[in-house]
């Protein structure tokens, strides 16, 4: 594949990318970025993160955000992109998020996309952890923000997978991934974490 295009390949109409090479009947992790900028560091660590995963994951990269209508409480059905969201959270093992801060808060898009996950419990026992690219002393409220949502949808934080990264702009490759070898690593600890905590909370309980 030229260097010029992402080694994770695109899935348009499913809402997602795959990085290849995954195994089959690989626990299943979706990725969300918080960032609709192209060239996001958020999004390219969740490139990242999604290379490094395989093939013990199958990760998958939430490509529909910017098509998730704003949210209306009620009962009205669902429109196509949050059911799509729904089937993907519904598929997932495990979910990570990646976000910027604005204005001290995550960004409205996602909060909407949370939004949309309350009254179907989408989230609720879900195994989730969340990763921070902002400079140091930066993005804090995006995390206290994102951990409030996810502690009030009753998703499971998976603490030891939780990471606070700086992620620079000049850091990110051509294909769109990061090539910082620390930044790397962190991101394969953080994968491996979630990997742990899988297997753990499958494994039998002895009585």
């Amino acid at each position: 594949m030229p260097a010029s295009e992402s080694s994770v390949v695109e899935h348009e109409s499913a809402g997602t990318d795959s990085a290849p090479g995954s195994r089959p009947g690989a626990p299943r992790i979706l990725l969300i970025s918080g960032s609709t900028r192209p060239g996001s560091t958020n999004t390219a660590a969740l490139r990242t993160f999604a290379d490094l995963a395989a093939p013990a994951f199958t990760a998958e990269l939430f490509t529909g955000l910017v098509e998730i209508p704003a949210f209306v409480p009620g009962d009205q059905p669902a429109p196509p992109a949050v059911r799509a969201l729904r089937e993907q959270l519904a598929a997932a093992d495990a979910v990570v998020f990646c976000a910027p801060e604005y204005a001290g808060f995550i960004p409205g898009s996602l909060k909407n996309l949370l939004e949309w996950t309350v009254g179907n419990a989408d989230l609720h026992e879900k195994p989730v952890t969340w990763i921070s690219v902002a400079a140091p002393g930066r993005g804090e409220g995006a995390i206290t923000s994102l951990r409030t949502v996810l502690g009030y949808v009753g998703a499971v934080e998976i603490e030891s997978a939780c990471r606070r990264i700086t992620v620079l702009s000049a850091m990110v490759g051509a294909d769109g991934t990061v090539s910082d070898a620390a930044v790397r690593q962190a991101l394969a600890e953080s994968a491996a974490a979630i990997g742990a905590h899988l297997s753990a909370a499958a494994a039998p309980r002895e009585l």
